[in-house]
């Protein structure tokens, strides 16, 4: 127990390096859900309430899958266009 007392795992090379990688992916993940709310307010504002399968959809885009979708939204029509969009540009 007294090898492993807080202070000196925080000092270790292996513990930054964790530490590191988890604030990194807590980051990513923060970029990602700014970027699905509101490119989803965007398309509520376009095409009013769009449905539930489709929330789930955008939901697990990436941040630059969703920057893309933000910079096409501005062509669409209609959302059918959105639905159109997401099957030529996504795997889901």
């Amino acid at each position: 127990m007294q090898l492993l007392r807080e202070e000196t795992m925080q000092e270790s090379v292996i513990y930054q390096y964790i530490l590191e990688k988890g604030e990194q992916r807590g980051e990513q993940r923060g970029k990602q859900q700014e970027a699905f709310k509101y490119t989803l307010r965007l398309l509520h504002k376009r095409f009013g309430k769009i449905d539930s399968v489709t929330t789930e959809r955008l939901q697990v885009l990436s941040t630059e899958e969703l920057e893309n979708l933000g910079e096409a939204l501005l062509s669409f029509s209609n959302a059918s266009d959105l639905v159109a969009w997401l099957e030529q540009n996504t795997n889901t």
